[in-house]
């Protein structure tokens, strides 16, 4: 009976860390994360019911301290959410370069694209972010990737009127 209790015990914290770990990462509450991490070291890839890891959640929160932490820690960077969109593209969306340089350096696969065949270099020039095109271009972003629509990085670019964008992909 002790070791059921106990057992018991050890799911509860374990589902628990789970659960609040996207509440810290999305608060950037970086202590409360390290708490977490040291309960529960599977934690930093646990994914929620929309697909969200604390890595994407803290990326498109502009959390950059987490980010750190979790690209530190081992995080899966190229883990997709349930519409296959990945932290580098909710960054590219967002337009933050300093956590959008961190997960590129961390090996983020720069020409993933999502369920709608979207790419981190098409919601970059979607949104006009030009330094974190540049970035993504200098690390082997693929241009010429069409969406689902039938467009390229350059056309969502020359819809939205993006000048910066347009003359960096021409």
């Amino acid at each position: 009976m002790k070791n059921i209790l106990i057992l018991l015990i050890m799911i509860s914290t374990i589902t628990s860390s789970a659960q609040d770990i996207f509440e810290v990462s999305r608060s950037g509450d970086i202590d409360s994360l390290e708490k977490i991490y040291d309960l529960n070291k599977d934690a930093i890839n646990a994914v929620d019911n929309k697909g969200f890891t604390p890595l994407i959640l803290s990326a498109y929160n502009n959390q950059k301290e987490v980010v750190a932490y979790l690209l530190e820690k081992g995080s899966n960077v190229n883990a997709q959410d349930a519409s296959g969109n990945t932290a580098l593209m909710g960054v590219c969306f967002k337009g933050n370069f300093e956590i959008a340089k961190m997960l590129i350096d961390h090996g983020s696969e720069v020409n993933l694209q999502n369920y709608n065949d979207a790419t981190a270099l098409i919601y970059a020039s979607t949104f006009g972010h030009t330094e974190i095109a540049d970035y993504l271009l200098k690390n082997k972003a693929d241009a010429s990737i069409i969406d689902n629509r039938g467009n390229t990085a350059l056309k969502h670019a020359q819809m939205q009127g993006n000048t910066e964008v347009i003359a960096l992909l021409k």
